[in-house]
């Protein structure tokens, strides 16, 4: 069956199939589908699956018009039907893996697609889960999810995990131009996942284990979680001692080797760094290992939204107001620049704190139209120099390229800039994080 599989891949005569269509799996669907794959995307959301069948994209760094392309051609298409798997060659999970509130791992989207999997499975399937998780789950839970009919792995199906590493918004590094790490549960599944994947990736990579794969994405991301937590705790020391981090942070990437430039923010968002490192402390102490940099990074990366409220209230103290009664507008709601993901966002976080201290808030940001706050709809507010002379104060929490700060920082009483924005501008309205 290795032998059969493989050959149809490197024919392309493999049917694909992706469970999950959001910024992970659209993306990875339509590269399969571009590469003259019969893909098949799977999504319990109707409204993506309407948008797709209507040739419409839902993600930035996907084009309707690729979307077009490949449903036109009929080498794509989407459904919410899981008996589809039936009749697919390989399938890629690539559903959410979110925190419960008790920032523990909620991987019940990973069983439940695995359970409809084994369900509807045919002998001589590949599947790969992508969705980034703990080490060991690809093994321990997915595995033995499958193998519940009495099938077993290399007889009858092949199992591996390939972490994702999708960076919504970037230009320069698409799906496939990010090299690919597979790691299979036994050595034939590693050698299929790689044959898949090299058929649209530039450069594919094998590790040992799926836990190796796994524990991979974990790395990535906790390194980022820690040095931007111990950037932000170096950005609160140097509030107090009156100094501009932003300047120092410049000074120090001038060194050519030892050093690598982090930046301050007002928190962390989107659905990797905010998450993916409690996943493994979570897992560590499991086995009685306490993770105390992911800890203490988690601990200071979430304070920011506070502190950054905290900011706004003594700079309203500033000219005799209190945040009760202020207005305040917040420039950019969404988790990161130029992109309309909305995960994890801090905006969200600081302007239901804002909303709860008595503080009118509005909003501006070209990427979402509208925010729920607390059951409470916010509608983005048109753009125009009167809406900022009206504000006690207008914070930049997400630094779209396509915002005109200079007039804002013109038209504004007041402006807390937590992305250095304006970068060598003193103004007796501006402070900086």
């Amino acid at each position: 069956m290795e032998n059969i599989l493989k050959k149809k891949i490197q024919e392309k005569e493999a049917k694909i199939g992706i469970i999950g269509l959001g910024y992970v799996g659209l993306p990875l669907a339509v590269e399969f589908a571009k590469k003259g794959f019969d893909v098949v995307g799977i999504d319990v959301d109707k409204t993506k699956v309407a948008s797709l069948k209507q040739k419409r994209s839902y993600i930035l760094d996907v084009t309707s018009e690729d979307v077009r392309a490949v449903v036109s051609a009929g080498l794509f298409y989407a459904t919410t039907d899981y008996g589809a798997i039936k009749k697919l060659d390989a399938v890629i999970i690539c559903v959410p893996t979110p925190l419960r509130k008790t920032k523990e791992p909620d991987i019940s989207y990973i069983i439940s697609a695995a359970e409809q999997i084994a369900a509807n499975s045919k002998k001589g399937q590949l599947v790969i889960l992508e969705s980034t998780t703990y080490p060991g789950t690809t093994e321990e839970v997915v595995l033995p999810i499958l193998g519940k009919s009495g099938m077993n792995i290399d007889k009858d199906f092949f199992l591996a995990f390939s972490p994702e590493r999708v960076d919504p918004g970037n230009l320069k590094f698409k799906t496939r131009d990010i090299p690919k790490i597979v790691g299979g549960v036994t050595k034939k599944s590693s050698d299929l996942a790689k044959t898949l994947y090299s058929q649209v990736m530039k450069e594919v990579l094998t590790v040992s284990s799926s836990k190796a794969a796994e524990m991979v994405k974990l790395l990535e991301n906790t390194f980022r979680s820690v040095n931007i937590g111990l950037v932000n705790e170096i950005a609160l020391m140097s509030n107090k001692l009156g100094i501009n981090v932003w300047e120092v942070i410049d000074a120090a990437k001038t060194k050519p080797f030892g050093f690598m430039p982090f930046y301050p923010g007002p928190g962390l968002g989107g659905h990797c760094i905010p998450i993916d490192p409690l996943y493994l402390s979570w897992k560590a102490r499991a086995y009685g290992f306490e993770a105390r940099f992911i800890e203490l990074a988690d601990m200071v990366n979430s304070y920011m939204p506070e502190y950054v409220v905290k900011r706004i209230g003594e700079i309203l103290n500033g000219f005799k107001k209190s945040l009760l009664g202020s207005k305040v507008l917040i420039v950019g709601v969404t988790y990161k620049r130029d992109v309309n993901d909305m995960r994890e966002s801090p905006a969200m976080e600081i302007i239901r704190d804002l909303m709860k201290k008595g503080v009118t808030v509005s909003y501006f940001d070209p990427y979402a139209p509208r925010i729920n706050i607390d059951g409470k709809t916010l509608y983005s507010t048109k753009w125009k120099p009167a809406i900022f002379k009206k504000e006690d104060c207008v914070v930049i929490i997400t630094d779209h390229s396509s915002i005109d700060y200079e007039e804002i920082l013109k038209n504004s009483k007041m402006v807390f800039d937590t992305r250095n924005i304006y970068k060598n501008i003193e103004a007796k309205n501006l402070v900086r994080l």
